[in-house]
């Protein structure tokens, strides 16, 4: 007790000097802030009055030798004038250092802010602001909706709101939910507090090395930027676990709350605000505001170009060509009607494959993927092997498309094509390729040319290709009765849907990628956006006809009419096990558009010998893993029956692009040769050179 008792008596003792020691330095501090504010207001006079102006300081900003031209007598940067610091940011100049931000006092030689610069970006960032405002508030033209984000939010309203009243209509419910969240931050709390006192701790939620977002190094070695991402990912953990666990909700309605809280938990990032982005506030203060100068100009840009809506920049346009560095394999278009332009591509071998490939692409962005640069051509690269390629280009629609339908799109596409290249090469027979939701049309055709006992294709391929769609992946989360009746009623005035919709869309599916980096990127830190091909493809959206897109959401993924043996063209009901073709089944491992899953059921549904393939990577670059610079594998197994997991198990791996595989799946069923046969030389004459007209078409 006395130990303890003089203890205090010790601490007593030592607070009275401390009191006595604080009123002196308050006392001081007074002092230096009058000094400082005078200071201060000589400093900013000086910047106003190029009288009084001073001699620019040698040691200004490197950023302030890209300042602009001022009136002779002007300094060229003013910095923070010794004593200017308040005193509580100064005591944070050691931790701003370490985010490559020095104060005064955080080190000689290090950079200081160009306060002239810096005034002269400001009133520059106001005038892209108000550029970027009154873009904004443009008003629609005549005939065009302004913006879906009513009807979004509405939904997204809905689907959170039905998990929300799951687990608030029963008390036990409620406390467990907010006691996960508490003891989640509560435990992010404490073990902040213990790094903060110099202990080593591991993060509560570890650093995710495959989050692009949080890549700098400060999102893990600062403790406040660390704490808000850990913060963040608590959060996000603890609503996504809610929503999986809310038992009572049907599936569909899961999906869509997960799918909607998604999009919030991504525009919620700490990465995403200026004030808790680390390389933003660097790039900020390392060139004096002139990153988000930049991205205001950007900012005023995309309005502008989006007619009021964001129309973020991808990729550098500038770069990019479609007929110059994009599609440029050789060729001609030899036919034309209201839906498509058939191009042959011209041969690079003395003899050729006697039957000719053709190919249907998706008509959701347009045929070039597969001619994406010269290095990067599936076509390029068939072409060289001998084949002779085809390739279906559809039109870009308008209101004259709006009944166009599935049937059309077989009439007038394959069926046209499959006529086209009859008269062009004195063929009858093809091997076909279907890409995407151009594979499920040919899938359609196939089984309906089997009811007709049509022949004309020998063999098919399918490249990421649904047939059966009760696993079709994120896609289906959009699709229910509300939403085809809102999509109805957006597409009666115009006949189709607009090439921006359909974008959105899939830029949803993995917003943190397709949405919020560029945002970051573009308007944040002021940086262009890359020259890349793939983007560049990508941002070159396209309409739908409202016939066709309507029945394609309701047949295939609301109903599912093909694969349960429902749906009919002209007249017949389709089945699927009515063709007994060879079938070259592709699916790639990362796909979220057609899930592998979802391939591998579908390709068990045909009657012939089926060849399944998974390709490594995603719904694009899987398909793309070109020959040239081959970037993933591909796995070969048995013909596909049984569960996709065991199929994986027992494949075989191989390193490299799959085109070989393919070729030589092709050229065993028809091995003969034939002269090479130049485009338009045949009955049909070459209206125009490749890529043709049509896929130049944009809105």
């Amino acid at each position: 007790m006395s130990s303890i008792g003089s203890r205090r008596g010790g601490e007593s003792g030592q607070s009275g000097k401390t009191k006595a020691a604080g009123r002196k330095k308050r006392a001081k501090a007074a002092a230096e802030k009058k000094l400082s504010a005078s200071q201060a207001e000589k400093a900013l006079g000086s910047a106003a009055d190029p009288n009084g102006r001073e001699p620019s300081s040698p040691t200004a900003s490197p950023a302030s030798s890209a300042s602009p031209p001022v009136a002779p007598g002007v300094a060229s940067a003013t910095v923070i004038p010794p004593g200017l610091m308040p005193p509580a940011l100064a005591a944070l100049a050691p931790g701003l250092a370490k985010l490559g931000i020095p104060m005064e006092g955080a080190g000689d030689g290090a950079p200081k802010p160009d306060l002239e610069q810096i005034a002269y970006n400001m009133a520059r960032l106001l005038e892209h602001g108000g550029k970027a405002l009154a873009a904004s508030l443009k008003p629609p033209e005549p005939g065009e909706t302004k913006s879906d984000l009513s009807s979004e939010m509405s939904n997204a309203i809905r689907s959170i709101s039905k998990v929300a009243e799951h687990w608030l209509s029963d008390p036990k419910k409620t406390v467990e939910a907010q006691s996960a969240l508490v003891v989640g931050f509560l435990s992010l709390l404490s073990n902040t507090l213990r790094r903060l006192s110099g202990e080593a701790e591991a993060p509560v939620v570890p650093y995710d090395p495959s989050d692009k977002r949080f890549t700098a190094p400060e999102w893990r070695e600062s403790l406040v930027f660390d704490f808000l991402r850990q913060a963040h990912a608590i959060a996000v953990n603890w609503a996504n676990a809610i929503i999986d666990r809310s038992d009572d909700l049907d599936l569909q309605t899961r999906s869509k709350a997960k799918f909607y809280f998604r999009q919030i938990s991504s525009a919620l990032a700490p990465s995403n605000f200026f004030a808790t982005n680390p390389e933003v506030l660097k790039e900020t203060w390392a060139s004096n505001g002139e990153n988000l100068v930049r991205g205001a100009a950007m900012l005023a840009r995309d309005l502008e170009a989006g007619k009021g809506r964001l129309k973020i920049t991808r990729y550098d346009a500038s770069k990019f060509e479609v007929g110059k560095n994009l599609a440029t394999t050789p060729g001609k278009v030899i036919f034309r009607n209201e839906l498509i332009e058939l191009i042959q591509y011209s041969p690079t071998t003395e003899t050729v494959y006697k039957r000719p490939l053709l190919i249907v692409p998706p008509w959701i962005n347009k045929f070039y993927i597969l001619d994406l640069t010269a290095d990067k051509s599936f076509v390029r690269y068939a072409v060289s092997q001998g084949l002779t390629v085809f390739m279906v280009s559809w039109v870009n629609p308008d209101s004259r498309h709006r009944d166009k339908g599935f049937e059309d799109y077989m009439r007038e596409g394959i069926f046209a094509a499959l006529e086209a290249i009859e008269k062009a090469t004195g063929e009858t027979n093809v091997t076909a390729i279907g890409y995407c939701i151009g594979g499920t049309l040919l899938s359609m055709t196939l089984a309906y040319m089997a009811e007709i006992g049509d022949k004309r294709i020998e063999s098919a391929s399918f490249f990421t290709t649904q047939t059966d769609f009760s696993q079709a992946g994120d896609l289906k989360i959009f699709i229910d009765e509300e939403h085809l009746r809102d999509l109805e009623q957006k597409m009666a005035s115009t006949g189709y849907l607009e090439a921006s919709a359909m974008s959105t869309s899939f830029n949803m599916l993995r917003p943190e990628d397709l949405i919020w980096s560029f945002v970051v990127n573009n308007y944040m830190k002021g940086k262009p956006p890359l020259a890349f091909d793939l983007l560049a493809w990508n941002s070159d959206s396209t309409r739908m006809t409202a016939a066709n897109h309507i029945t394609y959401l309701r047949d295939c993924y609301l109903e599912n009419r093909l694969a349960r043996g429902k749906a009919v063209f002209g007249g017949k009901t389709l089945n699927l096990k009515k063709i007994t073709i060879p079938v070259y089944h592709l699916a790639t491992r990362e796909d979220h558009i057609a899930p592998a899953r979802s391939v591998f059921i579908g390709a068990q549904m045909v009657g012939g010998d089926v060849r399944y393939v998974l390709a490594g990577s995603g719904h694009i670059a899987g398909v793309i893993n070109s020959v040239a610079k081959p970037k993933y594998q591909y796995w070969i197994g048995d013909r596909p029956s049984g569960a996709f997991e065991e199929w994986l198990e027992k494949a075989t791996e191989h390193p490299g692009s799959w085109w070989p595989d393919w070729l030589e799946w092709v050229v065993r069923q028809s091995p003969e040769r034939a002269p090479a046969r130049i485009p338009g030389s045949g009955e049909l004459p070459a209206l125009c050179d490749a890529p043709g007209e049509y896929v130049k078409i944009r809105y």
